[in-house]
């Protein structure tokens, strides 16, 4: 793949920026480990693992970059070759990658990557079915013991253990739902789009696109080995608005006070009180207003005060909402488009930046955000890859 480096000095500071189609390996700067080794002793760096479609030709795994979190530049480092691992996770001491490979009934499996901070690469531990085909969504518990997948498919939840090594175990379960909804097209079956533990680690939850509903489980902190972390036993459902279409749900980042859900075919997000477990529905604002029925993605801002919901398939681009501090109300204060099909979006770890997956358009952008108004202004700093639908940040030592 074709790329060039520019490098631009700047009040002392020498900061790299690659544009065009990255490789596992920077030719400039030599190896990823001379990669990784140049910018070690720069500040405010972190890797950035970037998750992809690999059926078509281009994209062929995982990919793995630096980016400095302070002027949004970027470096690639490093991929591993992987199936459309197109969800990842990382285990709460960041020493293993998690990530579902989205394939048909054979071929769907949840797989655990070793991730090596030092020479910035990934290795393959092992790969297990989830015995449900389409995973879309990977998690895990905050003791980095348990995994689960939603997929989309198969309309279940699989689960599995964590081994000390950070393999996976057969999965332990997998709960598999009934029923539809409102759309006969869309919603003819269940379709588990996302699967995300409660901030205080006591509930699973999972949004049902196909049957308009969120489900919650308690979980089993302390299973024995093969034993079920969520039993089906625990189930609570709470239903959306008919036609819904839950997809991707986020936690307020002031002790989870408060869920935001994300619905696919409405393009409304709907806003609860979270309590110990139980939800109360309070306010339904439009993320998507002309009607696309692709919304798809949505995160807080690590200071709570902003939260942001992707659409696709008409005006791609980002809703931008205000956070009433008192109640964790909504208001709509912008919306930025951005490039096509923007499946997945990432803010920093410091809110300076949040980074979109532009699937359609083989590119990451990176916007930066006002913290006075939580609005966005494209840096043109863009990393170009191809596929990408899926970013996580990890911490470089």
């Amino acid at each position: 793949m074709n790329f060039k480096i520019v490098m631009v000095s700047m009040l002392t500071a020498l900061f790299i920026s690659c544009t065009g189609n990255r490789s596992a390996k920077s030719e400039a700067n030599g190896s990823p480990q001379e990669v990784v080794n140049a910018v070690r002793g720069e500040k405010n760096n972190s890797f950035l693992l970037v998750g992809t479609y690999t059926s078509t030709e281009g994209s062929k795994g995982i990919y793995l970059y630096r980016f400095n979190t302070e002027t949004g530049v970027s470096d690639s480092v490093n991929m591993v070759e992987v199936m459309n691992p197109s969800y990842l996770t990382l285990s709460p001491d960041e020493k293993f990658v998690y990530a579902v490979g989205e394939n048909d009934e054979t071929g769907s499996v949840a797989h655990a990557f070793s991730f090596d901070k030092v020479s910035g690469s990934l290795s393959l531990i092992n790969s297990q079915p989830t015995e449900g085909s389409g995973p879309c969504y990977i998690t895990i518990d905050s003791k980095g013991k348990s995994v689960h997948t939603a997929n989309y498919g198969g309309g279940s939840i699989s689960t599995f253990q964590v081994r000390i090594d950070g393999s996976l175990t057969p999965a332990t379960s997998v709960i598999s739902f009934k029923g539809s909804g409102a759309d006969s097209i869309r919603q003819a079956g269940p379709h588990l789009h996302s699967v995300l533990y409660s901030p205080d680690g006591q509930y699973l939850f999972a949004a049902d696109l196909g049957t308009d509903k969120l489900y919650r489980f308690t979980a089993n902190d302390t299973p024995f080995e093969g034993q079920p972390v969520i039993l089906e036993s625990s189930l609570k459902e709470f239903n959306t608005p008919a036609a819904t279409g839950p997809r991707h749900f986020a936690f307020h980042p002031d002790g989870g006070r408060y869920l935001y859900l994300l619905g696919e075919l409405s393009g409304e997000v709907i806003v609860y009180d979270y309590h110990f477990g139980e939800l109360v529905q309070k306010q339904v604002i439009t993320a998507d207003s002309v009607g696309a029925r692709g919304s798809a993605d949505i995160h807080v801002s690590p200071d709570g005060r902003y939260l942001y919901a992707s659409n696709r398939l008409q005006a791609d681009g980002i809703a931008i909402f205000s956070i009433d501090p008192d109640d964790g109300t909504l208001t709509k204060v912008g919306y930025q488009l951005t490039a096509g099909h923007p499946r997945n979006f990432v803010i920093t770890p410091n809110g300076r930046f949040l980074l979109v997956a532009g699937r359609d358009d083989n590119k990451i952008q990176v916007f930066a955000i006002d913290g006075e108004t939580g609005l966005l202004t494209d840096t043109n700093q863009e990393i170009r890859i191809s596929k990408p639908v899926c970013l996580k940040f990890a911490q470089m030592r």
